[in-house]
């Protein structure tokens, strides 16, 4: 039976069951906090970053999530320093320039600190002279460290990090920590052709092509018996024109 289920993450945990950068790492992982063999996540969120995860032990179901060509939606919640105005948001919705090239549209709006959000551990770096805002963004492409090249590009560097749905699954009602199994969706199979070659309809023209040209072939040749030309100087049946006569042969000579 597949399984699919949901993970808020922590702060500080690293997106995989095992450190593959030392056995002795003290470092935290999934297996801190999971423990259900032969699930895998379906896509990644960077160590430094909190929220939902989404983990299967199917491979076709965890390609499905995780692929980009398929445009799931990942919205997140992001704590900035500073307070945006009108343009940065806009400049986050209509594309931000990136060193690996221009981010496609998103939804980003400004809003108030998200309610009965978890206190970080460690908290945040604040400075008092400089105020701090929430931003709701969401983006359909997940390259490296996006959202926060992105709001970096607009002025506003990420404090805070938390991603809040993928799809339709949120994050609604799961402390911190905590995991728990979820509905597995149908997963679309692949597109038909739209204009798929019907074989039997192919087979069937064909078989009648071939038949009436076979009938035309019969039509064409001449029948037995009969001249192809009735006007004068024609060729009779017998192959010899008409008014003609076949040549006598010459008379022996009499002997005495």
């Amino acid at each position: 039976m597949t399984r699919l289920i949901r993970f808020n993450k922590p702060y500080d945990v690293l997106p995989q069951f095992t450190d593959r950068g030392s056995t002795d790492s003290p470092r935290a992982t999934l297996s801190d906090w999971i423990d259900l063999p032969g699930v895998y996540p379906a896509g990644r969120l960077d160590r430094d970053s909190e929220g939902l995860m989404l983990l299967t032990d199917q491979g076709r179901l965890q390609a499905w999530i995780s692929d980009p060509q398929h445009k799931m939606p990942k919205t997140y919640w992001v704590q900035v320093e500073g307070t945006p105005d009108a343009a940065a948001i806009t400049a986050l919705a209509e594309g931000v320039e990136l060193k690996d090239g221009l981010t496609r549209p998103a939804k980003a709006r400004l809003i108030a600190e998200p309610e009965g959000l978890w206190a970080r551990n460690p908290p945040i770096r604040v400075r008092k002279s400089v105020p701090d805002s929430w931003i709701e963004l969401t983006i359909r492409e997940g390259r490296n460290r996006q959202v926060r090249r992105m709001t970096a590009a607009v002025g506003h560097p990420t404090l805070r990090l938390i991603r809040a749905a993928i799809g339709a699954w949120t994050l609604n009602g799961l402390g911190q920590g905590q995991w728990e199994d979820l509905e597995v969706p149908n997963i679309p199979g692949p597109p038909r052709p739209k204009h798929a070659p019907n074989r039997q309809a192919i087979a069937r023209r064909h078989a009648r092509e071939e038949a009436e040209a076979k009938q035309e072939a019969r039509a064409s040749r001449p029948k037995p018996g009969k001249a192809t030309s009735t006007k004068a100087g024609g060729t009779k049946a017998g192959g010899t024109k008409a008014g003609s006569a076949k040549p006598r042969k010459p008379r022996k000579p009499r002997k005495g």
